[in-house]
């Protein structure tokens, strides 16, 4: 079973940044294909990001421009930057690894509010 600890949740002003980080406990990290979800009050969780074990990231249209996955497999961590925020990225985000079995974090909560 892979654990994942995701970190760096907040609250912030709208157009303000966080990064989130989510460190899993694996020495077959770089393997995985990583990926970061939320969701949101009364919604259906959605892919934010994600990061393929090759390197090849996607995003969704809503965060395009305004958010960056990577990953450090040295470090066993995979990390969301994200800029400019809006009140509607509040949310409880998850870190998602994919492997022969799907892992889960147990998220960490950011909210955009003035």
């Amino acid at each position: 079973q892979v654990q994942l600890v995701e970190s760096g949740g907040g609250l912030v002003q709208p157009g303000g940044s966080l990064r989130l980080s989510c460190t899993a406990s694996t020495k077959i990290f770089s393997v995985y294909d990583m990926g970061w979800y939320r969701q949101a009050p009364g919604k259906q969780r959605e892919l934010v990001a994600g990061i393929t074990s090759g390197g090849r990231t996607n995003y969704a249209d809503s965060v395009k421009g305004r958010c960056t996955i990577s990953r450090d497999n040295t470090k066993n961590t995979v990390y969301l930057q994200m800029n400019s925020l809006k009140p509607e990225d509040t949310a409880v985000y998850y870190c998602n690894a994919e492997g022969t079995r799907s892992h889960w974090g147990q998220g960490t909560l950011v909210t955009v509010s003035s």
